[in-house]
């Protein structure tokens, strides 16, 4: 490694945590209260039209939109949002304790939520998948799913 390369990774500025998860999605309502169900996440901002921002934890963030609403740069006062989108049956996933896999299996199938899939990982960690009402992936995982976590 040069010098200037040295440099350049002692000056790089850190992530701390991942903010927003964004999920695109035919109706708004339904999905917000499918999470808000489901997990009981408070809602920060919700436009059944167009958005629903749910405090997930720990200063994390779940955005539904209304699919096609972030086609076009959202002007406002204190700024301007770039457009964006995504499609097709997205994924993402919660870390949950170890302890408590079994009891996210009990609420999901009492609440009536079909569980597609379950995965005992080389770590130790599981996971539980599932679907949202937008065909969404949803994972549920413990500690040693991956080797930094």
């Amino acid at each position: 490694m040069s010098d200037y390369e040295h440099n350049l990774l002692l000056k790089q500025p850190t992530i701390e945590r991942v903010l927003e998860t964004a999920l695109y999605v035919d109706d708004v309502k339904r999905s917000a209260e499918f999470y808000i169900d489901l997990f009981g996440f408070p809602v920060i901002v919700r436009d059944d039209s167009k958005i629903c921002a749910l405090d997930v934890v720990r200063q994390q963030v779940l955005l539904l939109f209304k699919k096609g609403v972030t086609l076009q740069p959202n002007h406002s006062e204190s700024g301007t949002i770039p457009p964006h989108f995504g499609d097709g049956n997205l994924h993402f996933a919660f870390a949950i304790n170890a302890d408590q896999y079994d009891s996210w299996k009990d609420r999901l199938t009492n609440l009536g939520v079909s569980i597609e899939s379950e995965v005992r990982w080389l770590l130790g960690g599981r996971s539980l998948y599932f679907r949202d009402p937008d065909n969404h992936c949803v994972e549920l995982a413990t500690p040693g799913t991956w080797r930094t976590y």
